[in-house]
C-alpha cells in the first residue's frame, strides 16, 4: 500500500516533510504533540471482540494435522485450527511455509498424513470431493487454472450443473453469483479477453454460484494493482457479508490488517500464531521469526504503544496535544 506513514501525516506537513520511514514518522508524530485517545483504542479492542462473538457454529475442525508429500518432504506438522460460520480467516506465512497445503485440506485436494480434518462434523477422507465441494470452493491463485468455458455464463453455470441444477436453478444461481462478483450483464462475453482482475471475478462466481458455505481463495491479489486489489477485497468482503465463510491465503499485510478477522501465522509447517489481526501484528517479534512484517502503518502505531490497523483507525483515535481532535468529527 503507497507510503501509509506519509498519507497520515499529510494534513500537518508540507509535501516536502512527509515521513516515508517510520522512525522518521514517530518523530513527526512526538514533535507535533499528538495523542492516542484510549477510549477510542478501548472501543476498537472491544469492537474486535463483539466480531467474534456472533460467528455461528463451529464447520471445520483440524486436529493434528501433518502432511508429508510422496518426496519425504514434510508440509505440515500437529497442526490445529477451527473455523467457524461467518468468519474471514488469513492464512499467512512465506513461501513454502505450508498455507496452500493447509487450505488444500479443506475441501479434500489433500488427505492428513497423520491427523484428521473434519467439515461439518465429518472426516474429510469419508466425503468425496463432490460432497465437500457443496460445503468448501476454492478459488485459485491463477484463475486461468480454473477457467476453461468459453462464454462467462458457460463457465459459471459449470459447477450448478455438475450439481444436478435444473436450468432455472442454474440461471438464478449464475445471476446471482454474477451480481455478487459485480460482473451482470457480461454473461456472453468471453472470459478471456477480459482483465486478470475480471477473470478472478468470473473464477469467484463460479464457485459462489454452487452456493458453498466456504470459499477458499488462494492469493487473490497476486498480480493485481492497489486499486484492482482494492476492487477485489471489497467484492471478498461482500461476500464474506452476505454470509459465505472466507478462508484467504496471502502475502499482502495490509490486506490482512484491513480486511481479516482473524489469522493464523505458519512457519516450517507449524502454526506458530492465531488471532485478531490487532493480536497478531502485536507481536512483531514473533512475526519476524517467520519473515513478515506488519503495514508500516502498525509499525508506526507499535512504536506508539498501541496496535492500530489502518490510516483510518490511526487518524481516528488521533487527538492534538492539547486534548483536541485531529479529525473533522
Amino acid at each position: 500500500m503507497p507510503l501509509q506513514t506519509a498519507e497520515f501525516f499529510t494534513k500537518w506537513l508540507p509535501p516536502c516533510e512527509l515521513p516515508l520511514q517510520v522512525d522518521d514518522a514517530v518523530e513527526a508524530w512526538h514533535r507535533l504533540g499528538l495523542k492516542i485517545d484510549e477510549d477510542k483504542f478501548d472501543a476498537l479492542v472491544q469492537s474486535d471482540s463483539r466480531r467474534l462473538q456472533v460467528y455461528g457454529e463451529t464447520l471445520i475442525k483440524v486436529r493434528g494435522l501433518t502432511h508429508t508429500y510422496p518426496s519425504g518432504f514434510t508440509a505440515l506438522q500437529g497442526a490445529d485450527l477451527d473455523i467457524r460460520s461467518g468468519e474471514f480467516l488469513a492464512v499467512i506465512g512465506q513461501n513454502g511455509s505450508g498455507k496452500t497445503t493447509l487450505v488444500k485440506h479443506l475441501n479434500g485436494l489433500l488427505y492428513p498424513t497423520e491427523g484428521k480434518v473434519m467439515v461439518k462434523d465429518k472426516d474429510t477422507r469419508a466425503q468425496s470431493l463432490r460432497e465437500l465441494s457443496c460445503t468448501v470452493g476454492y478459488v485459485f491463485q491463477n484463475p486461468d487454472h480454473q477457467i476453461f468455458a468459453e462464454t462467462v455464463f458457460e463457465e459459471v453455470a459449470f459447477g450448478p450443473r455438475l450439481q444436478g441444477q435444473t436450468d432455472s436453478e442454474i440461471k438464478a444461481n449464475v445471476q446471482q453469483a454474477l451480481e455478487a462478483v459485480g460482473l451482470t450483464g457480461q454473461e456472453e462475453k468471453d472470459p478471456f479477453s477480459m482483465s486478470k482482475g475480471e477473470r478472478q471475478r468470473v473464477a469467484v462466481a463460479s464457485i459462489v454460484a454452487t452456493r458453498p458455505e466456504v470459499i477458499i481463495m488462494d492469493e487473490p491479489t497476486t498480480g493485481l494493482d492497489y486499486h484492482q486489489i482494492r476492487a477485489s477485497m471489497e467484492m471478498i468482503k461482500e461476500l464474506n457479508q452476505r454470509g459465505h465463510t472466507i478462508i484467504m491465503v496471502t502475502h499482502n499485510m495490509w490486506v490482512v490488517a484491513e480486511y481479516a478477522h482473524r489469522a493464523v501465522v505458519i512457519k516450517d509447517g507449524s502454526l506458530i500464531l492465531k488471532g485478531t489481526p490487532r493480536e497478531i501484528f502485536s507481536r512483531e517479534d514473533v512475526l519476524e521469526e517467520a519473515f513478515l512484517k506488519p503495514p508500516p502503518v502498525v509499525r508506526l502505531a507499535n512504536r506508539l504503544g498501541k496496535t492500530l490497523l489502518s490510516v483510518e483507525e490511526l487518524q481516528w483515535v488521533t487527538t492534538s496535544g492539547d486534548g483536541g481532535r485531529t479529525d473533522k468529527s
